[in-house]
């Protein structure tokens, strides 16, 4: 792992494939970094703001080794645990939202098909 940034098992486990992912296609990973590079950049939302998002978005998404790699990249931008925790929340709100409405859609086209079975 890369010396210059904490260490973390899960990050430390998958390292060596993800190097070896990396040296497969190396085009398409340096656009990503290059992508990463730009986005993260200081504009109308701090680096810090753009972290928070980046770690609430890993937290819905999933993934041990996205949520680590943005939470150490939070950390280095100066995000605390309380502004992390918020963030957290905030992203387990949606995730509840659509899920209660994805929980109404799968009522509806239950009953629809009820309603077809029932007809016969």
């Amino acid at each position: 792992m890369n010396s210059r940034r904490p260490s973390h098992h899960v990050l430390d486990t998958l390292w060596p494939e993800y190097r070896a992912l990396r040296q497969l296609n190396p085009t398409v990973h340096q656009a990503l970094d290059e992508l990463r590079e730009q986005v993260m950049l200081e504009g109308a939302l701090t680096v810090k703001d753009k972290e928070l998002i980046a770690l609430a978005i890993a937290v819905v998404q999933g993934g041990d080794a996205v949520i680590a790699a943005n939470a150490r990249n939070a950390v280095a931008a100066g995000v605390t645990e309380a502004e992390a925790a918020e963030a957290i929340g905030v992203a387990v709100m949606m995730q509840s939202e659509l899920a209660t409405m994805n929980g109404a859609r799968a009522v509806s086209a239950f009953s629809e098909f009820e309603k077809a079975v029932t007809r016969e």
